[in-house]
């Protein structure tokens, strides 16, 4: 699936998030996800490599983990993320083939989450990044054949700038 993603920092969590009540959306519960992010032996920045990311997502404490293989590209001269999810049974064996398939782990990544789905092709992540000062959000756009990717992008850096917010990336968490 095509998808436009942009994040920024906060400067004002409670802010943020007063805004989104003001039009009745309100956060998930928080949950904790952990990605470990694999790389082509061979990886170069700007060469649309793909990514593998192993995730390790836990809803609560009383449930079982949830373990994703996600399939990553990000096409550079677009700006557009190729992303596919598969579910994984065996998080040591999945991880075991990646590593066979010459990828190497290039970093790992923790938050706690909370999200609200906007509709069915937009959605608002909050985040609390392990070693990373502050909170962020994250806003997914998943693309029809018909949109534009900057038109979207622009619309969510519009929807930024209306919270307030200027720090506006299209960076991993893994890049900061």
């Amino acid at each position: 699936m095509k998808k436009v993603i942009v994040k920024c920092k906060l400067t004002d969590r409670e802010r943020f998030e007063n805004k989104l009540a003001e039009i009745d959306r309100d956060f998930s519960p928080v949950y904790w996800q952990h990605d470990r992010i694999y790389i082509p032996r061979d990886f170069k920045h700007g060469a649309n490599f793909p990514r593998l990311i192993m995730r390790t997502e836990v809803r609560a404490t009383d449930m079982p983990a949830k373990y994703t293989l996600i399939l990553r590209r990000h096409i550079e001269d677009s700006g557009i993320d190729m992303v596919e999810a598969t579910p994984v049974t065996n998080y040591v064996e999945m991880v075991n083939i990646i590593l066979q398939l010459g990828f190497k782990l290039q970093t790992e990544v923790s938050r706690q989450r909370q999200e609200i789905q906007m509709d069915d092709q937009n959605v608002i992540y909050l985040d609390a990044v392990e070693n990373h000062d502050g909170y962020y959000a994250k806003m997914e756009s998943v693309l029809s054949d018909t949109d534009s990717a900057e038109d979207v992008r622009e619309d969510l850096r519009r929807l930024f700038a209306s919270f307030g917010e200027k720090d506006i990336t299209e960076l991993a968490y893994s890049e900061y």
